[in-house]
């Protein structure tokens, strides 16, 4: 059960037959080091995201509850949903992001066709989309780029998800 009433908890998971509480790391670091996720000029980790809103679209609650104080730690403000349906939702209510950030594998609406209604519709057209994907191939990169995603990043590679996050919101902001 990725899912946690309290903080500092991810939730827990059978491990080894085992009931284990995943602890969220990044909670603990913050509090016991404040400036644990600082560079050594005493800058924030992640300042060019600095409350930058990200909609993080994902149908595994693991990736969510993993992803989303990473992201909160870099400066990003985050809004997770289970699926592409709910991020569509939150465009009819007149929601506003700086980036969105995709699963591809999710069932019902994939990633690609959720990229692909992104793109179609005014509201959303210009803000920066990243695929999140265990599936890496160049077919892969080449399927996300025709779909609308600006980058396309290995699901377990949160270093280059936050390059990936800042490069893009820089890039798409001196675009505008």
């Amino acid at each position: 059960e990725l899912k946690a009433e309290q903080a500092g908890s991810l939730g827990s998971a059978v491990i080894s037959s085992k009931a284990t509480e995943v602890i969220d790391v990044g909670h603990f670091l913050n509090q016991a080091f404040s400036d644990w996720f600082k560079t050594q000029d005493g800058q924030a980790f992640g300042e060019d995201g600095a409350g930058k809103r990200v909609l993080l679209v994902d149908d595994s609650p693991f990736f969510l509850n993993m992803l989303t104080p990473l992201l909160e730690v870099a400066g990003y403000r985050v809004t997770g949903v289970a699926d592409p349906k709910a991020a569509l939702e939150l465009r009819e209510a007149g929601e506003a992001f700086d980036i969105i950030i995709s699963d591809i594998e999710m069932p019902g609406m994939d990633g690609f066709v959720f990229a692909e209604e992104v793109r179609r519709d005014s509201r959303w057209h210009d803000t920066p989309l990243v695929a999140l994907s265990s599936h890496t191939n160049p077919k892969d990169f080449d399927r996300g780029r025709e779909a609308g995603f600006n980058d396309y990043v290995a699901k377990f590679d949160s270093d280059a998800l936050l390059n990936s996050l800042n490069q893009t919101i820089s890039i798409a902001g001196s675009a505008a």
